[in-house]
């Protein structure tokens, strides 16, 4: 199978076969994946090692319910980065609009999308390789992972209302009904999740505590803008930062944003002795200082923050602002 997935995923993996009495060194090297591979953030291992990787897990433990506990965790690992989208995002609508796609934040696995279904609102899981459409624990693993997500960054509850799987029904569902609810359904054609409609309007948890000495940046105040800010240009800048998770933000998206015209966008940015595009780079560069001095955001997380397709656009934009690369800044600012 081709492509990729980043290393926190079979770490994932690992960390669930662990729990349950499996050796991670005899799953690695019988996966064939070099243990210094999984230390770096950045790192890509081949997707057939990852499948290969799970697949032993798999057996290994005895536990059909294996991905439900790697989608936990999965969840868990990326705490960091939701906890951020909560300060760009005001609410779940916002942040179904702007989070990075599953292929940015994992890899080659497959993708999530958002569809209205009535009063429903309908999170779909679509591999890219059809022939992982029914394979459980990608798909248990995938729909938990996001079940939690949601639930956890709303400060309303947002439970599943029902879930579909496109694999057959198992003989116990007891695990899959504490994770999904009770109406669960088997041998459908996509596997998702049914949320109320409603709660796309819910507003997302807002910090307002810090979060101790590790946290070099904190959260909330990471965002603020200085007192002198012309308030147009502070409503721009912060517009802006909500819609570069989402990448390919343009000047005309950014005016839809405002509820502006383009033209006025332009005539107002110019008033200030600035543009769109000095705009864009001004809240990238200077929001990228900020997200590397959080040593627990990984860069290819900032990257995605700030609207890169991958991290090495990224870092080919911070060499250009600052003369080195992010890795260097940041072990520079830690000394």
């Amino acid at each position: 199978m081709a492509g990729s997935v980043y290393v926190f995923c079979p770490r994932a993996v690992l960390q669930a076969a662990a729990a349950l009495g499996v050796d991670q060194r005899g799953l690695l090297r019988d996966a064939r994946i070099k243990p210094e591979l999984l230390r770096s953030p950045g790192e890509r291992i081949p997707m057939d090692q990852y499948l290969k990787l799970y697949q032993l897990a798999l057996e290994r433990t005895g536990d059909p319910d294996l991905g439900l506990h790697v989608g936990h965790i999965i969840y868990f690992s990326g705490m960091n980065l939701h906890l951020y989208m909560t300060t760009i995002c005001r609410n779940l609508k916002e942040y179904f609009n702007v989070i990075p796609s599953t292929i940015k934040l994992r890899g080659d696995t497959g993708r999530v999308l958002i569809q209205p279904k009535g009063d429903f609102i309908r999170l779909e899981w679509h591999p890219l390789d059809d022939s992982m459409r029914c394979w459980r624990p990608l798909v248990d693993e995938m729909l938990k992972s996001s079940a939690e997500i949601v639930n956890a960054i709303c400060v309303l509850p947002v439970p599943v209302r029902a879930a579909e799987f496109a694999y057959s029904a198992p003989d116990d569902t007891s695990a899959l009904k504490a994770a999904f609810g009770p109406n669960l359904r088997f041998g459908c054609q996509v596997s998702c999740l049914y949320f109320s409609r409603e709660s796309v309007r819910y507003p997302l948890v807002e910090l307002d505590f810090e979060l101790g000495r590790d946290y070099w940046a904190e959260p909330r105040s990471i965002f603020a803008e200085p007192e002198v800010v012309d308030p147009f240009l502070r409503d721009t800048r912060a517009a802006v930062r909500r819609a570069l998770p989402g990448g390919a933000l343009t000047i005309d998206g950014l005016a839809v944003e405002l509820g502006i015209s383009r033209r006025t966008l332009q005539r107002r940015l110019s008033a200030l002795d600035s543009s769109f595009k000095q705009l864009l780079q001004n809240v990238r560069e200077e929001m990228s200082q900020r997200y590397l001095d959080d040593p627990r955001l990984a860069i290819t997380e900032i990257a995605l923050l700030l609207g890169y397709s991958d991290q090495a656009s990224f870092s080919n934009a911070f060499k250009a602002w600052r003369g080195c690369a992010p890795t260097e800044y940041r072990q520079r600012s830690r000394v």
